[in-house]
């Protein structure tokens, strides 16, 4: 008997807990790729979020504006060009638990980082060296290594990863641990909120205050924490964090970034900063003064006016969050993830040849909406099988395949057509079997 049938009790459990999710409205908001008809199953939020239906008007507003309005739209527009990034500021404060004035829409992740790293990255004396984690993005690796040798320092000497497996948890203590062994030789540590290979959720707090404690400063790339799980980085005490916007932000391939900037270091003139007009305090701005004249917010880390074409996508997608609630969508996230870890165990019980292990902590408070498998069986052949059945999901090399039931347009059912397509896969690309399995659950 197979798992994962349409009459299994656990199709049954995803219908009702279908009925009766209280977000389940959101899921209409956006548009789905089709496969052979069919509105597809998707995972790969945590990659590319999928579009808001309200997205397109959006675009067109902005581009009907500038046709009717020309250099007036700055000023004159519906939503004013010039002061359109400030609108966005609460909205993306409410996500990242943060005051509006620590936070700014603006540039890619990656400059953000630059930007950050300039001013944060003050190697002096011993104290010169920047912790990143195991396997971390390669993005936030080279751009810590650019500016160690910007200051002409070199990378053996000042970059150093945990010493732990990608691939495994790793546990606040032996971040700890490596944060107090470094001390005073340690100017910065770097992370990511959410690591983008296993999933796992860290510790920010108390990374933070561990940071501070050896005096160095704490920063967090929000790539896949932001719009995923519950953050509070002014009480926490981070000194910046940077974010991209396309991927549980639904803000569109290459969307706007963000950053957060601590109150403490944004209203404090000392604090170095590259410069552009932008930046500059608007109550002077257009007077063009000779030097720059830094607005007391995250805003001064701006260097050119804002994208607004960009911004209008983003604007719509920030709304959907904020009627939401980050609240209801972690409740949501915590079930919905925890019923696809649920199947997903069981599928690896009764169908060893998978070689299928969840990588991801167990932990709801250590993850958000992803899962990431570790496959013996070919994860390209898994990819190009679910694929085909409308059933999106991404793979990293060599064996990892990453699930991501983003709560805002994904369903219980979803979770039970992946799984299901999972089981045939098993019984039919694998070699040969009968499945006489009586489900447990």
């Amino acid at each position: 008997m197979e798992i994962v049938g349409p009459e299994s009790r656990y199709a049954e459990r995803a219908q009702h807990a279908d009925a009766a999710d209280a977000l389940a409205s959101f899921r209409e908001e956006f548009v789905r790729p089709m496969r052979d008809g069919t509105p597809c199953a998707y995972f790969a939020g945590n990659s590319l979020g999928l579009m808001p239906r309200r997205a397109r008007a959006a675009l067109e507003e902005v581009l009907t504006e500038w046709g009717d309005l020309a250099v007036e739209g700055h000023m004159h527009a519906r939503r004013p060009w010039y002061r359109y990034h400030e609108d966005l500021a609460p909205l993306l404060a409410e996500l990242v638990g943060a005051g509006a004035d620590e936070v700014v829409a603006m540039n890619s992740l990656t400059v953000n980082l630059h930007l950050m790293l300039a001013s944060f990255y003050r190697p002096a004396g011993r104290r010169r060296k920047i912790l990143l984690l195991p396997g971390e993005f390669p993005s936030d690796r080279y751009a810590a290594e650019s500016h160690v040798r910007w200051h002409g320092l070199e990378r053996s000497e000042c970059i150093v990863e945990l010493d732990h497996s990608p691939l495994e948890p790793i546990t606040t203590a032996a971040i700890i641990e490596t944060i107090e062994a470094l001390g005073e030789e340690l100017a910065l540590v770097h992370m990511s909120a959410v690591h983008y290979l296993t999933g796992q959720f860290f510790d920010i707090p108390t990374i933070t205050a561990a940071a501070h404690r050896v005096g160095a400063f704490a920063g967090w790339d929000l790539a896949h924490a932001i719009g995923n799980v519950p953050l509070q980085l002014h009480d926490w005490e981070v000194d910046y964090a940077v974010w991209c916007s396309y991927k549980y932000l639904n803000s569109g391939p290459g969307g706007v970034g963000g950053a957060f900037v601590h109150r403490r270091h944004a209203q404090n003139p000392a604090t170095l900063r590259l410069a552009g007009w932008w930046g500059n305090d608007p109550a002077t701005r257009f007077t063009m003064p000779q030097w720059f004249e830094p607005v007391p917010s995250a805003d001064s880390w701006q260097l050119s006016n804002a994208p607004v074409l960009a911004l209008a996508v983003h604007r719509v997608a920030l709304e959907q969050f904020h009627r939401a609630t980050m609240e209801r969508l972690r409740q949501k996230s915590i079930h919905l993830t925890g019923f696809l870890e649920e199947l997903l165990i069981e599928l690896g019980r009764t169908y060893p040849e998978l070689g299928l292990a969840i990588v991801t902590p167990p932990s709801s408070k250590e993850r958000g909406a992803q899962l990431s498998v570790r496959l013996a069986a070919s994860c390209n052949a898994m990819y190009e099988y679910l694929l085909a059945r409308g059933i999106v999901v991404d793979v990293r090399k060599p064996d990892v395949i990453r699930i991501a039931p983003a709560p805002l347009y994904t369903s219980f059912m979803d979770v039970v057509r992946l799984c299901r397509a999972v089981e045939e896969f098993a019984l039919r690309q694998l070699p040969h079997r009968k499945s006489s399995h009586v489900p447990t659950k």
